[in-house]
């Protein structure tokens, strides 16, 4: 009897996969076809495909749902969420998909997976020209769900219900190859979020880094009645003060008000100095026509500096500004040093 107990393999979870699309037809294919032999049921909710998107899907199930778009992906997901049947849900977007070795990592888990896990994180891999909020190449993300969560009673004495969300990194890695940029729908979505006075700290940290990744002048301009205000908020978290530093340095730098550049910025630089600001102000002086003062502040940001928002401006960015300062200042060797530095810094790799 005991022989046959430890020889039973352990029960294979079921999962759900959930997808809200819109217009895929190009890439959906793709993305369910490398989930192969994972699913028990595919949900997808559509939120106004004009395409072939739901003929496609139609060809993986007949789980398919109309979902009016609403501006919300939370509300979205939810609905998809809703209508998930099995043990686990995992949350798939359009372009995402698994390569071989990572599929079968998958199948592996779907076999393996203690069943006390309620929530699995995944690297995922930035791919492509298109970049995203994430300041990786490859970040865990929460990405395969418990559906329903069992509640335990722990501890002999005193006893209390067991909060915590029992969670597994896992060593699978899920490419994203985004086709184009949506940095001008989350801005419309941001911007209206923050009208309304529904960001929270995650979001405002959140717009900020879009607009540092894929802003335009405009979308800083038209952000900056939001950030600044934070700036004079006694209770504001130093966090988003710090956030808010930044977005509106780089605005002021924009609109050539230098006064409130330089009162945002030297706020910022008395404690630990945000590299953000710190090419914004090696910027400034460049302008000017000073390299020595530019090349102290974009030193500053690629040796000193840590990166609020956007990890380039600690890596690549100030050393390209650092090398064009020391060939104005006639400084060859050290110019093509950095030169060399900026081709060849990668982004690290997310914990």
């Amino acid at each position: 009897m005991i022989y046959y107990i430890c020889m039973e393999e352990q029960r294979m979870i079921t999962i759900s996969v959930c997808m809200i699309v819109k217009n895929e037809e190009a890439i959906l294919g793709q993305c369910l076809d490398s989930l192969s032999g994972i699913p028990d049921e595919v949900i997808i909710v559509d939120t106004g495909s004009t395409d072939h998107t739901k003929e496609i899907a139609a060809h993986y199930t007949d789980k398919i749902y109309s979902f009016p778009w609403n501006g919300d992906f939370s509300s979205a997901r939810n609905f998809a969420f809703s209508k998930a049947s099995m043990e686990y849900i995992y949350s798939a977007d359009a372009d995402e998909s698994l390569d071989e070795e990572n599929r079968c990592k998958f199948l592996r888990l779907k076999q393996d997976l203690p069943p006390s896990t309620e929530l699995v994180q995944m690297r995922y891999s930035n791919l492509g020209q298109y970049n995203t909020v994430y300041n990786f190449k490859a970040e865990f993300r929460p990405k395969l769900f418990r559906r329903l969560r069992t509640f335990h009673w722990i501890d002999p004495v005193h006893e209390t219900v067991d909060l915590n969300i029992h969670m597994v990194n896992s060593d699978i890695t899920i490419l994203h190859h985004p086709e184009s940029s949506h940095a001008s729908r989350d801005f419309s979505l941001l911007k209206y979020a923050a009208e309304k006075g529904h960001l929270n700290m995650r979001l405002i940290r959140m717009y900020a880094k879009e607009l540092f990744i894929s802003g335009t002048s405009h979308d800083f301009l038209e952000a900056y009645p939001f950030f600044e205000p934070i700036l004079h908020d006694e209770n504001a978290p130093l966090d988003e003060v710090r956030t808010a530093q930044c977005v509106v340095t780089h605005t002021a730098l924009l609109r050539n008000d230098s006064a409130m550049m330089f009162k945002t910025a030297l706020k910022n630089v008395i404690g630990e100095p945000s590299a953000e600001v710190c090419c914004d102000l090696g910027a400034y002086f460049a302008d000017t026509g000073d390299f020595e003062e530019a090349a102290t502040w974009y030193y500053t940001a690629a040796s000193g500096a840590q990166s609020e928002l956007d990890i380039h401006t600690s890596g690549n960015i100030p050393l390209l500004c650092l090398a064009r300062c020391y060939d104005k200042l006639d400084m060859p060797s050290e110019a093509e040093n950095c030169r060399f530095r900026a081709k060849n810094w990668t982004p690290p790799q997310g914990d």
